[in-house]
């Protein structure tokens, strides 16, 4: 884990507001007919204007500057204009933000238009995941109580968890060290330090945990393809207990 110094915690907290503000603007677009490309361009407007830049576009390849997820897909959707948001759908917007070389990453599942209960219930629970999650998120305990009490939520509920995909240390890089699972033991994971950052990103399937990669090599679908929600915040812990960035 990568202890922040004061004035980088500053940078971070304003990567975290830029981040937020730009999830609560694609909340304002989010409409039947609209296409995730159209999505994409608008938001990555919003980012620059705020004073950041969009840290997805060109990351290991990534085409695009956010993850706009439908459905069944789990995360790394690739935006594009034959991908028409529809009534019923649901939409997973995964932004992360650079500002003065310091990152935010967030994301959100949002209906479109009106939605079913069951996919509903499925963005609450996921949400509550991440709540739940981090009251077990403490200065000297394991950071695997944390992963464990996800895991023990969402499967109460009757859901699934991705085993592949899994949160990360976050600060000057996107990704950094530790993983953050979003299961697993009580007694997994390093011991958690203060002034550290972390993103904790549930990714809760209403069927099974199964996923695939598409052909464009980097979406990522449910196997059974029933939907599947993700939530995710950056956090910094600190000895006084955990402040969120990204909210």
């Amino acid at each position: 884990m990568i202890q922040l110094t004061q004035p980088e915690i500053l940078l971070m907290r304003k990567a975290g507001q830029i981040t937020r503000d730009a999830l609560d603007y694609a909340k304002t677009l989010i409409k039947p007919g609209i296409s995730t490309l159209d999505l994409d361009i608008m938001i990555k407007k919003f980012i620059i204007s705020c004073g950041g830049s969009p840290s997805f576009l060109g990351y290991e390849g990534f085409p695009a500057s956010i993850c706009a997820s439908v459905n069944e897909m789990v995360v790394h959707g690739i935006p594009s204009k034959d991908v028409v948001l529809k009534e019923g759908d649901i939409i997973s917007i995964d932004v992360g933000v650079i500002y003065k070389g310091y990152n935010g990453d967030a994301a959100r599942t949002f209906p479109v238009g009106r939605i079913s209960s069951e996919k509903a219930k499925l963005i609450e629970v996921t949400k509550e995941c991440f709540f739940e999650g981090i009251r077990h998120l403490k200065v000297g305990e394991r950071l695997g109580k944390l992963s464990h009490a996800i895991q023990v939520y969402a499967e109460k509920h009757g859901y699934s968890v991705v085993r592949e995909l899994v949160g990360h240390g976050i600060g000057k890089k996107m990704h950094m060290s530790p993983n953050v699972p979003n299961y697993g033991k009580e007694t997994d994971g390093p011991i958690v330090v203060e002034n550290v950052c972390l993103a904790i990103e549930p990714m809760i399937n209403l069927g099974k945990k199964e996923i695939a990669m598409l052909q464009d090599g980097w979406g990522i679908v449910t196997r059974d393809h029933k939907p599947s929600a993700h939530y995710e915040n950056t956090v910094l812990v600190t000895k006084n207990g955990v402040e969120i960035l990204t909210l």
